[in-house]
């Protein structure tokens, strides 16, 4: 039997960026039954870059939400590949609020390499857009399950990541922002990207060990039926606690990382 092969992190990241990989509608369809979108932030405009709604998950109602980059070039242009406006994420919190008032978990499919840094976004509020998202997950009383998919890239993946547990494919990244980006801010020198992955932590396993993510989900034939078990999972157990319970575990969860915190200590 042959071993597997083992992918450099800056290959990784190539592979979360394929055109070719499944992407938030494939997973809606393999995973969800009765799919409804909703549009709009009612305050500005609809972001296509997110897609939400309300589906059903083996009997059960729940809310979708992800991130959209789009298969075609036609449809990248559309979606502003992946990278959300201020009115994306504004979308993304009302439907987030709309499932916390019927209690339905929020499943969110995180592929991204960052928010919109575009003036126009800025001027509408992108910061602040991101940290209410933040904040409200934070303290959202029904289950939120988390799974990068592809790119999970600065406060952009963050806005729709703060979740109770947190999953990633395999071939996924998770960083504070590109390994492009960093290599310019470190080197001056985007093409040390892959030398700036060795540095930046940010796949799967290292973020695993790190405690920043749970679990990974196998890619390829297995996927889906390997997501859907942990969904199934995750879901029947963080649906076993009260809303108060679950705010603190999550709370918790996320003061815990840094090593420093106790609960009940701090």
């Amino acid at each position: 039997m042959s071993e597997k092969t083992v992918l450099a992190p800056y290959e990784r990241v190539l592979l979360a960026r394929r055109k070719d990989r499944m992407q938030i509608t494939d997973y809606i369809d393999e995973l969800f039954d009765d799919f409804i979108e909703m549009k709009g932030d009612r305050l500005y405009a609809d972001d296509p870059s997110i897609l939400g709604g309300v589906a059903m998950f083996h009997g059960k109602p729940v809310t979708v939400i992800g991130h959209r980059k789009g298969k075609t070039t036609e449809e990248s242009i559309r979606y502003n590949f992946g990278m959300t406006s201020p009115e994306g994420y504004r979308k993304a919190l009302r439907l987030m609020k709309q499932a916390e008032k019927f209690k339905r978990p929020v499943i969110t499919f995180i592929d991204t390499p960052g928010a919109f840094p575009g003036l126009e976004a800025e001027n509408r509020g992108q910061s602040i857009a991101i940290a209410e998202n933040l904040a409200a997950m934070s303290d959202l009383s029904v289950p939120i399950v988390a799974i990068v998919t592809g790119e999970g890239s600065s406060g952009g993946a963050l806005a729709m990541g703060v979740a109770d547990t947190v999953w990633m494919l395999e071939n996924a990244v998770y960083s504070i922002l590109s390994p492009e980006g960093f290599a310019s801010i470190l080197w001056k020198d985007s093409k040390r990207a892959p030398e700036a992955c060795a540095i930046m932590k940010i796949t799967p396993e290292e973020l695993k060990a790190f405690g920043l993510i749970d679990g990974i989900i196998p890619e390829g034939k297995r996927c889906i039926r390997a997501m859907d078990t942990m969904l199934e999972f995750e879901l029947n157990r963080l649906s076993k606690l009260s809303a108060s319970s679950l705010v603190a575990k999550r709370y918790e969860k996320y003061r815990e990382i840094d090593g420093i915190y106790k609960p009940g200590k701090n």
